[in-house]
């Protein structure tokens, strides 16, 4: 990605998990998608997501477009968390050195081999569902279809938030059966 040569800006945000905020940059971080780090070694060899863990009690990190979500311990509070995660990620970002290892778990590729109705779950997915969980500091990812069942897998402050059942169950599923007669059901893998 090009340097940025604007001041660096970044601003904390609530997310519907009390555990995970979501830390907006007015830097390009990923291309398009996310990348998930759900722990320490995941992070192994992504200068960014390496440096977060070294803060105390964090332990889930998600990396968007132009977002850092962070995932914390449940017994830790936000207000010493995020003053140390915000200098974190002023040092790494100022660095430029905002490197991501090949193995980092991304959205898998949406290949052609899909079959009508995968594709039209795929472009519910992307264009309505995922960018309004990307607001509030998650993602969403297509796994697979098999008999009227979707399998989806939520990150970021998506995947361990109270409300996911129900963001799933009432949001992302009567969506897409409202849209796709094929669809049945919907689950997280």
């Amino acid at each position: 990605m090009e340097q940025n040569t604007q001041a660096l800006q970044i601003s904390a945000e609530v997310t519907p998990n009390p555990n995970t905020l979501k830390f907006n940059v007015n830097r390009p971080l990923v291309e398009s998608g996310s990348l998930n780090f759900p722990d320490k070694e995941k992070a192994r060899g992504s200068r960014l997501a390496e440096a977060l863990f070294e803060v105390e009690n964090v332990i889930g990190v998600m990396v968007g477009p132009g977002f850092i979500t962070v995932t914390k311990a449940p017994a830790s509070s936000w207000p010493t968390l995020a003053e140390a995660v915000t200098k974190t990620l002023k040092t790494v970002l100022e660095s430029g050195d905002v490197t991501f290892a090949r193995s980092a778990t991304s959205a898998p590729a949406h290949g052609e081999s899909k079959t009508d109705v995968e594709r039209r779950i795929i472009e519910v997915l992307d264009n309505e569902i995922r960018p309004a969980v990307q607001m509030d500091g998650g993602d969403i990812t297509f796994h697979g279809f098999e008999d009227g069942i979707v399998t989806l897998h939520l990150q970021g402050s998506c995947s361990s938030c109270p409300s996911s059942i129900m963001t799933l169950k009432m949001g992302v599923e009567n969506r897409l059966k409202s849209l796709i007669p094929e669809v049945r059901e919907v689950i997280q893998v």
